[in-house]
């Protein structure tokens, strides 16, 4: 059984004090994390010794207990007696300032930054060393539930107290909230254009459902291609085409003249923090607008009446990797296609796939709805309803077959490919001596459905 935590994101319009004192918040958070990255990274290098150094040189002190979550969590009391010296500027920090449950929430994020690197996620993918945060990277405080209370709501507006924070918060609510909602958390953020709020909520309204339960049958799923291809981001196996966004691509101009201005500025002057401010706002309006497009494509796709959605299992990392560089004899460099394959990973980002897939599945969850990823090898060659191998080129976008009279779409077949696979019902196709060859067929019991959806409507442009 799955419990769904709704996530409400509002603009928040703290007051002059209240900034002040959320951004010392915001810096004595990000002192604290900083300062347990370096105990660990301390004890790594004073704990460690080169392989081929000589033992009789080379010596180890005792060593010393590894930080960890709780060793590091059980000096905040130490923490809080006294005001903490910053070494580099000189400033006093008063850790009793912010609340506690934050400051655990801190010591939780370092753990995770750093497990992340030496163990891996659940998928066992590692990711780099952590870093040092400043003031503009460390931007979220995390606040619980038991320290916020809703002191009013109106119909504009939620005003809000939190513990240790002067004043009620004042908060625009530009959807409302759910009846009989229960908060768990609450998260502050400060971005490019101000404050904003994230309260993540338990609504009883919605179902609560077992996705195992729902079986996948042809008329309650659909099949989803991937497209990069002039105006068009997604096909499907309804015989239908979503249009794409690319925000980046229609920002790319603006954002580089900006940019441009901001880098012939003297560091530290004020006309180049202005123009920093600026950057970052033009970021914001791309990601938001990628973001909104990537919502509005789900709803659109979960309001087609579908339980269970089929795409192609992406390797984005892999899709957007640089050529191998190519040298002759004398080590002089070959044109490798670099420049092509550039615009290329450019847009692959620029679609946000992974962004999309992700609130695919958050929307169909709520809808009561489940995606699955499938293995796309042979989806897009292979013809739907015969095991013919058309679309061998990726110049082929359209093939017309003159037995059946119809014309079919490279995407569109694609994505009926897709569905065929996550039902279970995709031929099974070895290599041969170099040559393709179909071992198990199943596709006479699909191809009627499939010339069916073929002819039921004309792609939308």
């Amino acid at each position: 059984m799955i419990v769904i935590l709704l996530n409400y994101q509002y603009r928040a319009y703290p007051s002059t004090q209240q900034k002040l004192e959320l951004n010392y918040w915001r810096k004595l958070a990000q002192y604290w994390y900083n300062w347990q990255l370096g105990e660990r990274f301390q004890w790594w290098e004073q704990n460690r010794c080169a392989l081929n150094s000589c033992p009789l040189v080379c010596h180890l002190p005792k060593l010393k207990d590894n930080p960890d979550y709780y060793s590091q969590k059980k000096l905040l009391p130490g923490k809080k007696k006294d005001l903490v010296l910053v070494r580099n500027s000189g400033e006093l920090l008063d850790f009793t300032r912010l609340p506690s449950q934050t400051l655990q929430e801190v010591c939780d994020r370092t753990k995770k930054a750093f497990e992340r690197f030496v163990k891996g996620d659940r998928n066992g993918k590692r990711s780099g060393k952590p870093r040092f945060k400043n003031s503009t990277q460390y931007r979220t405080l995390k606040i619980e539930g038991q320290a916020v209370t809703i002191q009013r709501i109106e119909k504009r507006w939620l005003w809000i107290s939190i513990a240790k924070l002067f004043g009620w918060l004042k908060i625009r609510l530009h959807r409302p909230l759910p009846d009989g909602f229960k908060l768990k958390n609450f998260l502050l953020t400060k971005k490019a254009d101000g404050w904003y709020a994230s309260l993540a909520l338990e609504d009883p309204t919605v179902p609560v459902f077992n996705p195992d339960k729902i079986v996948p049958t042809w008329d309650n799923s659909m099949g989803m291609d991937a497209v990069l291809h002039e105006d068009d981001y997604l096909a499907t196996s309804d015989n239908t085409k979503l249009p794409s966004l690319k925000s980046f691509r229609k920002s790319q101009a603006r954002l580089a003249k900006v940019s441009r201005r901001k880098s012939l500025k003297k560091k530290g002057s004020k006309s180049r923090r202005f123009l920093a401010k600026r950057e970052s706002r033009e970021h914001q309006r791309i990601a938001r607008a990628r973001k909104d497009h990537a919502y509005n494509t789900a709803h659109e796709l979960v309001c087609s009446g579908k339980y269970v959605f089929f795409y192609e299992d992406l390797k984005l990392l892999n899709l957007t990797k640089r050529n191998k560089a190519k040298q002759d004899k004398d080590g002089k460099y070959l044109p490798n296609g670099q420049s092509a394959k550039s615009g290329l990973n450019k847009s692959w980002q620029d679609a946000a796939f992974g962004q999309f897939f992700s609130v695919l599945d958050y929307i169909a969850s709520k809808a009561g709805a489940v995606t699955r990823k499938c293995n796309p090898a042979y989806t897009s060659q292979l013809l739907s309803y015969r095991d013919e191998f058309v679309f061998t080129d990726c110049g082929i976008r359209e093939w017309y077959d003159e037995k059946e009279n119809l014309l079919v779409e490279r995407d569109v077949n694609s994505a009926l490919n897709l569905k065929r696979v996550g039902l279970g019902m995709f031929p099974t196709i070895k290599r041969r001596r170099g040559n393709r060859v179909v071992v198990a067929s199943t596709t006479n019991s699909t191809s009627k459905e499939v010339l069916e959806s073929l002819r039921s409507q004309k792609p939308t442009p």
